[in-house]
């Protein structure tokens, strides 16, 4: 309650007992009202918290003199970005410039904002706002009719290229809110030609009775603000983009937003908050999306001066705000280092054979797990970078590398169907070329029947495809037929084959011949089966029973069939449950007068049945 201190005389209390606990500490005491509390309490502890501590204020006192420790860096404790990225608590950032015709001339940039000294360690938007009003020269050129224009073409280019594929959304940040209204106009009518709706972008700025006719067309009321805020944070939803030059630019939460168009110049204190909207980490598994960092673009040119626009330790801001331009010699690094081991396994066609190869190499999951976190970090820079003439050189190994990736998960993976390997970008890249690669093998099923076996023997597949499809293909006729315990055995068997083919206990043909003969089995079972006339569940009980000992087994198994079939929901209902084991048990105590037996028998088929 600082402001209860304002016009308050000296020396209101001087015990030295007293502490004084202060939260937003770069702004709450750095003019008069600061004056004011410590002239009153000359004597007190003051503990200062603050997420962007200032170096210098217009009053000549930052955050450091005023709290400041008598150590070299003057906290009494620290909690850095750095730290907070490191717990992944928030992202990293990485930056862009526009291109140098949209940028702010550094002359204009300079003399106006950057060298001001009221503008160092600025703490809010207000106070930025008034020192830009003044700034008549840098406004008329970034509100410049031409560049507006230029510059919301370039915007909807790169947000429907390079962020949307991605899944996120972004903020345009106008210098102000006649500037957002331009936008708005702009970014509508090249929404436009691309065919997209106008609710692509939405405006939020605090309006007035007072605004031009041109300002007033975007007043919304707090009803619809909430609406926007809350379709913001939905993946599918509109808007993608808000344009915005105050509001939201604090304490706004989104974690989908990604991208930041920044064509207001800002420093110190209100560049970190702005800018740390987009730093919030964002992880969906269901849409395998985590959010790699926030990115600003930058169309003023305050990153170019990135020292002198954050006053704040330059070894941590240089540790956590970097140029996009590191991804690009990451990807390059990558790309040169990594990739080689793998592609190396395969040959210039990319046939049939190298599937094989690729499915004996990556038996290990130890391996095929060291080789799916490579290819992802891989691919998440190609989709950060892409579109980007850069890429152009390593487009073809990259494809290649993606397709070895589609192969190998898709043979290994343990559900039948993959719902998305790929990110959106390399998605489209693999689709365009793994057809031409030749790689059909991989994944096919084929029909569990009677020809299966021969038909396996005269595909050209190498052996290793056959085992990986067999499993496949009998997990698929199983999970579509599960009502039939003979198919949900064999799939189990199969998996238990995959896992004694992927940890080495058993050889590729050895492997195959289990697969093979698991079929065989199966067929012969469905012969006998229809000779009695039975369907597979109650087949299922006459072969218990007959390997059991019972000598009634088929007259039996007709009873437990009309059992289950008066008690069609007894995996739901625990009280048909109980009833139809009871009914099992007398017809199963009939023939059998061990009762330890018949318990074994109905515990032995309950467990099966239910599996």
């Amino acid at each position: 309650m600082i402001h209860k201190f304002r016009d308050m005389p000296a020396d209101l209390n001087t015990r030295s007992n007293i502490y004084v606990l202060i939260d937003e500490a770069h702004r709450t005491t750095g003019g008069d009202l600061g004056n004011f509390l410590m002239a009153g309490l000359p004597s007190a502890t003051y503990i200062g918290y603050t997420g962007t501590p200032v170096d210098k204020t217009v009053y000549g006192r930052g955050t450091f003199k005023t709290f400041g420790c008598e150590d070299d860096q003057g906290y009494l404790h620290k909690y850095s970005i750095a730290d907070s990225i490191e717990d992944g608590t928030t992202l990293p950032l990485y930056y862009q410039l526009a291109p140098n015709e949209m940028l702010v001339p550094h002359e204009t940039l300079d003399a106006e904002f950057l060298s001001l000294a009221e503008a160092e360690g600025v703490a809010d938007i207000e106070e930025l706002n008034k020192i830009l009003e003044r700034a008549v020269n840098l406004k008329n050129f970034l509100k410049g009719t031409d560049r507006i224009q230029q510059v919301a073409r370039f915007v909807a280019r790169h947000y429907v290229e390079n962020v949307e594929p991605l899944g996120y959304k972004a903020f345009l940040v106008g210098v102000d809110r006649e500037a957002c209204a331009h936008y708005k106009h702009a970014l509508d009518a090249v929404f436009a030609e691309m065919g997209l709706p106008s609710e692509y972008s939405e405006v939020v700025y605090t309006g007035s009775n007072n605004d031009s006719e041109l300002l007033k067309q975007f007043h919304i009321d707090s009803k619809k603000e909430r609406q926007i805020r809350k379709s913001f944070g939905k993946r599918h939803q509109q808007p993608k983009i808000l344009l915005v030059t105050e509001k939201l630019l604090t304490g706004f939460d989104a974690p989908l937003l990604y991208a930041m168009y920044l064509d207001k110049p800002m420093r110190d204190h209100t560049l970190l908050q702005a800018i740390a909207r987009v730093n919030r980490p964002y992880e969906n598994e269901a849409q395998q999306m985590v959010k790699p960092h926030g990115f600003v673009l930058d169309f003023v040119g305050i990153f170019d001066k990135l020292e002198t626009a954050l006053a704040f330790d330059s070894d941590e801001i240089n540790a956590i705000v970097k140029d996009l331009k590191l991804l690009k010699v990451l990807f390059k690094n990558k790309m040169e280092s990594r990739a080689p081991e793998y592609l190396g396994l395969i040959g210039d066609t990319f046939n049939d054979t190298d599937v094989d190869t690729l499915i004996e190499h990556f038996r290990n999951p130890e391996r095929r797990k060291e080789f799916f976190k490579k290819y992802k970090e891989i691919e998440m820079l190609y989709e950060i970078i892409s579109p980007d003439a850069f890429l152009r050189p390593f487009i073809a190994d990259y494809a290649s590398l993606s397709a070895m990736y589609h192969v190998v998960r898709k043979a290994y993976t343990k559900t039948v169907y993959v719902d998305r390997d790929f990110q959106a970008k390399t998605n489209d890249l693999v689709r365009e070329n793994v057809g031409t690669y030749g790689v059909t093998s991989v994944g096919e099923l084929v029909e569990i029947n009677a020809e299966t076996v021969d038909l396996i023997k005269k595909k050209h597949a190498g052996d290793g495809t056959k085992v990986i499809n067999l499993i496949k293909s009998i997990e698929k006729v199983a999970e579509d037929k599960s009502d039939d315990p003979f198919l949900v055995a064999m799939a189990v068997r199969a998996r238990v084959i995959q896992e004694q083919y992927e940890g080495r206990q058993v050889t590729t043909q050895d492997a195959l011949d289990d697969l093979l003969e698991a079929i065989r089995k199966n067929e012969a079972r469905k012969k006998q089966q229809a000779e009695k006339g039975f369907d597979s569940r109650t087949f299922y009980v006459f072969e218990t029973l007959r390997e059991a000992g019972v000598e009634a087994a088929e007259s039996v198994s007709t009873n437990v069939r009309a059992a289950f079939l008066n008690h069609p929901n007894w995996q739901s209902s625990e009280a048909e449950l109980r009833e139809l084991r009871n009914k099992i048990t007398f017809a199963v105590f009939a023939e059998v007068d061990d009762l330890d037996q018949v318990t074994r028998i109905v515990d032995a088929l309950f467990s099966n049945l239910e599996r």
